[in-house]
């Protein structure tokens, strides 16, 4: 049996696997398959059926924003009121179920959008059918199908080789292995791999869940928050919050019956009223909305988010690497001129030549195939396709007379060794921005200079300079300004001379553009690695490896790096770097490990994804203070009524309506506003370090309050209640007005829209019924009130030594 004919797990079975494991190979690879071929696989099943996930699915969604830690305990805690009542006490109830529905909208027309946009960023494999060649979703290849690959292209399925024009492919992704493979027909190919140069074509024999990438990422999901310091510091808090429940809960369910004489529903409405608020139910709902309202926004601006931790990475960039070709530059360029070095060369014919054997040409190539067409009687004796490792293609022609020479064109400071008088006048162009191609006649075999390629060097006998002109795009300048004043290093690392990328660099105002160094020359050292990265702006002549160790050099020096790029050579510094972000006429390769694809390839775009995620973290931050102020505060009052063994001071309702006007409502607004600081690190320190002493403020105010209303009304628990209650509002306001800095008219407005709407409950008598609230005479309540402004002048000195100690600790990190 050929070893195509056999099924995917590579031997025949039985029945109707035999069936499928015993179709036939195409007659012809040139023609591939054939309608009624590519018809009976479909009907058998052997189709590439491995769904391609952007997002969770919807039955996901609603598990997770429905079958959380917080969403059980609160749960529990609704039921217990439900049945000891009153109704008015289970309104938190309602609050979660209104956070869930939110969230799980959300996240619904998030997964949407990236769905939308995951079909348009989608690779298109060319595939053979019919004699035809044609491009075709993943999910519509078949077995057998013949599949064409060139550089740049992600083989999607496994298969085996049957056409090979020094076709060397990199299974980095896959095994580890860096080095490109060199593929002949009969070689397999692993689906996940990707071409670095020539081309070829192969068989599919595992499609599906059968094929190794899919079999690598079948659990993998694509919409997760995986290393996420945001997420993982949130869930922290929320697992130790949950463990001091059980506890608070027994204890404080033990001291209400003891101090209630027996009254088990007071007991037990005292108890949920206490462990309710030390729950930081909005926290996680927050987080999931900023983010999903993030994939929305990006997504109206043509930017695919395939991992949402990028947003969040992308905040926290303080180094940003910018490949020029593609980024920085537009990929179309133009001839400017051709200078001739040796006379009486058919320039022109060798040029369009070179054009006419190039199968999958790069930018460059393409602007010298529009300048000169192939000559007649020009015929191709043997190639070798372009490699940003070697910086060359060539091919041994055979002219219209009959003379064969072998053709080099590619990077002149590569063919030539250094000294060379040709180079002067390489680097004069170069200093102005353009990019230059040495054509040059090689006296060695090509097949020896493809194996032997430092022999090139004094092989290769200059006959023509072809200069290029690129086109930079025009919203570079804005970008590369945005980032210097956002204080983010900008690097540009390209595999052009450095002396044009630093030209080009310095024409789009890129500050340190004369900062330019040949990456051939950077030290192997790490650390000296490092320090050359470190110091300098512009990178010329980067391969991809070194790409991959200089950024790597910047993360061991603790600089968070985004990678942008577009090509092959790229894409193993994309896999490493902290975000990576490709262009939508990226290389397949390159959109498939980018974390975001702007997919109409506008650079004016990473200005906003870096200030939707910095809106994201920041205000996430923001509201954290207010959650997890309210959650100290909780515990540390539920432990002082358990120790001085006295009622506690609230109803379920009044924390309802305390939480909702200073936390619940007012940090919705808070979490979707704009917010341009850029994220720092410590997460879960800086919240603890204002939250924690705020909430012993406010702890302190409480029982003060609640001390003092007791003296005055002599066990009238509804007036102690409704004074303590004036005070723990007023305090928590403050702790609002804090947090809502810098302020702006609508910031203003909504601590005065909070203020008011606690002032209507007071004052409509219905609402003071409802809420249970009655201030009763003006001694209890004025002392509330002056209790709650002391505390808050406490409040300020507060955020003012946090902002203090925020401060050196950033400096120190």
């Amino acid at each position: 049996m050929d070893e195509w004919s056999k099924g995917s797990d590579g031997s025949a079975g039985t029945g109707r696997r035999d069936a499928v494991d015993l179709l036939p190979l195409p007659e012809d690879a040139a023609t591939g398959l054939t309608s009624a071929e590519v018809a009976r696989r479909t009907e058998l099943g052997r189709i590439n059926d491995v769904p391609v996930r952007s997002s969770r699915s919807i039955g996901e969604i609603v598990r997770a924003n429905v079958c959380t830690r917080i969403n059980a305990v609160i749960g529990v805690l609704f039921v217990i009121i439900l049945i000891v009542g009153p109704i008015q006490d289970a309104l938190f109830g309602g609050v979660i179920l209104a956070n869930t529905l939110i969230g799980v909208f959300q996240e619904v027309r998030a997964k949407r959008t990236l769905d939308r946009l995951a079909i348009v960023g989608e690779a298109r494999p060319t595939v053979r059918r019919d004699g035809k060649t044609v491009e075709l979703a993943p999910a519509h290849i078949v077995l057998h199908d013949v599949i064409e690959l060139g550089p740049g292209d992600k083989a999607v399925v496994d298969g085996t080789v049957v056409e090979a024009d020094n076709l060397e492919v990199d299974e980095s992704l896959l095994t580890g292995e860096a080095d490109a493979v060199l593929k002949s027909p009969g070689d397999k190919v692993m689906s996940g791999s990707f071409v670095l140069a020539g081309t070829g074509a192969f068989v599919a024999t595992r499609v599906g869940r059968d094929a190794y990438a899919a079999q690598l990422t079948e659990e993998a999901r694509r919409f997760t928050l995986v290393n996420s310091e945001l997420r993982n510091g949130i869930n922290t808090i929320i697992k130790y919050v949950t463990y001091a429940i059980i506890p608070a809960g027994v204890a404080l369910i033990i001291s209400q019956l003891a101090v209630g004489g027996g009254d088990v529903p007071e007991a037990v409405r005292r108890m949920v009223a206490g462990i309710v608020p030390m729950v930081p139910e909005g926290l996680v709902l927050l987080t999931s909305v900023a983010f999903a309202v993030g994939v929305v926004r990006l997504g109206k601006k043509k930017c695919l988010v395939q991992e949402l931790p990028a947003i969040e990475g992308l905040a926290r960039v303080d180094t940003v690497c910018l490949d020029k070709t593609g980024t920085l530059t537009e990929t179309s360029m133009d001839v400017d001129e051709v200078h001739q070095i040796e006379q009486g060369v058919p320039v022109a014919n060798v040029l369009g030549a070179l054009g006419a054997v190039d199968s999958r040409p790069n930018a460059s190539m393409r602007a010298i195939i529009e300048a000169y067409p192939a000559p007649e009687g020009w015929t191709e004796r043997e190639s070798a396709p372009f490699s940003a490792a070697r910086r060359w293609s060539g091919a041994t022609l055979t002219d219209r007379d009959g003379g064969t020479s072998t053709w080099l064109i590619g990077a002149a400071d590569v063919l030539l060794p250094q000294g060379h008088p040709v180079l002067v006048a390489v680097d004069a162009y170069g200093e102005r921005g353009l990019r230059v191609l040495l054509v040059a006649r090689c006296s060695i075999p090509l097949s020896e200079a493809l194996h032997m390629p430092e022999r090139v060097t004094g092989a290769a006998a200059p006959v023509a300079v072809v200069v290029i002109r690129q086109r930079t795009r025009k919203e570079a300048p804005a970008t590369l300004r945005y980032f210097a004043e956002q204080g983010v290093d900008t690097k540009v690392i390209s595999g052009d001379n450095a002396l044009s990328v630093g030209a080009v660099a310095r024409g789009l105002g890129l500050p340190g553009s004369d900062r330019h160094i040949d990456a051939r020359r950077l030290p192997e050292d790490r650390d000296e690695l490092a320090d050359a990265v470190e110091s300098n702006a512009i990178f010329g002549r980067v391969g991809p490896q070194r790409k991959r160790d200089m950024v790597a050099a910047l993360q061991s020096r603790g600089h968070t790096v985004a990678m942008t790029g577009d090509g092959v050579n790229d894409v193993l510094a994309l896999k490493d770097a902290d975000v990576a972000v490709s262009m939508g006429t990226g290389s397949p390769a390159a959109r498939s490990v980018a974390q975001i694809v702007l997919l109409d390839n506008n650079f004016s775009s990473l200005p906003s994804v870096v200030a939707e995620g910095r809106r994201v973290i920041g205000n996430i931050e923001r509201v954290a203070n207010l959650f997890l102020t309210k959650t100290m505060y909780s515990v540390l009052l539920a432990i002082v009524v358990v120790l001085a063994n006295v009622p506690y001071p609230f109803l379920p309702r009044h924390l309802t309506l305390i939480g909702s006007l200073t936390i619940g409502i007012p940090a919705f607004f808070l979490a979707l506003a704009p917010n341009t600081e850029r994220a720092q690190p410590h997460f879960v320190r800086r919240v603890l370090r204002f939250a924690v002493p705020c909430g012993v403020v406010a702890a302190a105010a409480t029982m003060a309050s609640y001390a003092t209303a007791r003296s005055v009304y002599d066990g009238n628990l509804e007036a102690e209640t409704s004074a303590t209650t004036l005070t723990l509002f007023l305090v928590g306001l403050w702790v609002l007005s804090i947090v809502a800095r810098p302020y702006t008219w609508w910031r203003v407005l909504l601590v005065f829209t909070m203020a008011l709407s606690f002032a209507v409950v007071l004052a409509v008598p219905f609402l003071r019924s409802f809420f249970q609230l009655e201030l009763v005479g003006t001694s209890a309540p004025g002392a509330a009130a002056g209790i709650a402004v002391a505390a808050g002048l406490l409040l300020e000195g507060v955020w003012r030594l946090a902002r203090r100690r925020t401060a050196k600790g950033t400096e120190r990190d």
